[in-house]
């Protein structure tokens, strides 16, 4: 039986610590850009109340009337630089944009109308996800989650092989751990037909269909953490591991397309 697929609950109050941070954070934005900002959208731990508190990032979606000047892109940098200097109980603001046109383009709606639909909720301004159905699980949504993973390898593994700082290191081996893991989930969404919101969730479900790569989640885990593990070891995962999952995407790609 096909199910939808559910829709992140925006009922229940954010964490104590958290909201209002996120509440700063919003306020800045829409005083800062006006009429640009068409709304945002709030995702990650922190929507699903499950932030670490002085770990955690907040994630924020910005969907925009129109593209931000050079000096609105700048505007936009610096308040993300401090708000990761400032802030104790979130560490940084992470932030997803993209222009109204491209989110009500057909050719979106097995990514942004999914994403805005099921995996955040609004924050602020017109509630785009009201224009969407609920999704059932596919293969189609699967590859929107996953997006060009090669490409997202490639580029960490120059990030990786050419940085000198640690605290640059240690961010970009969590970011692709953890992008590989959704990556691995996204292989078995379209046969598990259950959305999951924690990276925890995604491994143990990948698992199930998968569980001789034990081992390499556990690895992807440590990377994740911010663990410092030598570099021959994270590109080791990224070229070996990451290469299996591309492979693994070809393979039923071909197979069901």
């Amino acid at each position: 039986m096909v199910r939808a697929l559910p829709v992140l609950d925006s009922q229940t109050p954010l964490q104590s610590q958290c909201h209002p941070v996120v509440v700063e954070a919003v306020t800045q934005l829409s005083s800062s850009f006006g009429e640009t900002l068409h709304s945002v959208y709030l995702s990650g731990s922190v929507a699903r109340r499950t932030a670490v508190l002085g770990q955690s990032d907040l994630n924020l979606t910005l969907v925009l009337n129109r593209d931000l000047t050079p000096a609105q892109q700048a505007f936009l940098s610096s308040i993300q630089h401090h708000f990761s200097k400032q802030q104790k109980v979130l560490t940084t603001l992470s932030l997803r944009i993209v222009c109204l046109d491209e989110v009500l383009s057909l050719d979106a709606i097995f990514t942004w109308g999914f994403w805005l639909k099921h995996c955040c909720f609004c924050l602020y301004g017109d509630d785009l996800a009201s224009r969407f159905g609920s999704f059932e699980p596919s293969w189609d949504i699967a590859k929107s989650l996953n997006g060009d993973i090669a490409k997202q390898l490639a580029e960490t593994r120059q990030k990786i092989m050419a940085t000198k700082v640690l605290a640059n290191y240690l961010e970009y081996c969590q970011h692709i751990a953890k992008k590989m893991i959704w990556s691995c989930y996204s292989l078995v969404l379209h046969r598990e037909q259950v959305l999951v919101l924690s990276l925890e969730e995604a491994a143990t479900t990948f698992l199930k269909y998968y569980p001789e790569k034990e081992t390499e989640i556990e690895r992807l885990f440590i990377l994740a953490s911010r663990q410092q593990v030598p570099k021959k070891a994270s590109l080791y995962m990224v070229n070996e591991f990451g290469g299996w999952i591309v492979a693994e995407f070809d393979k039923i790609e071909r197979k069901i397309g």
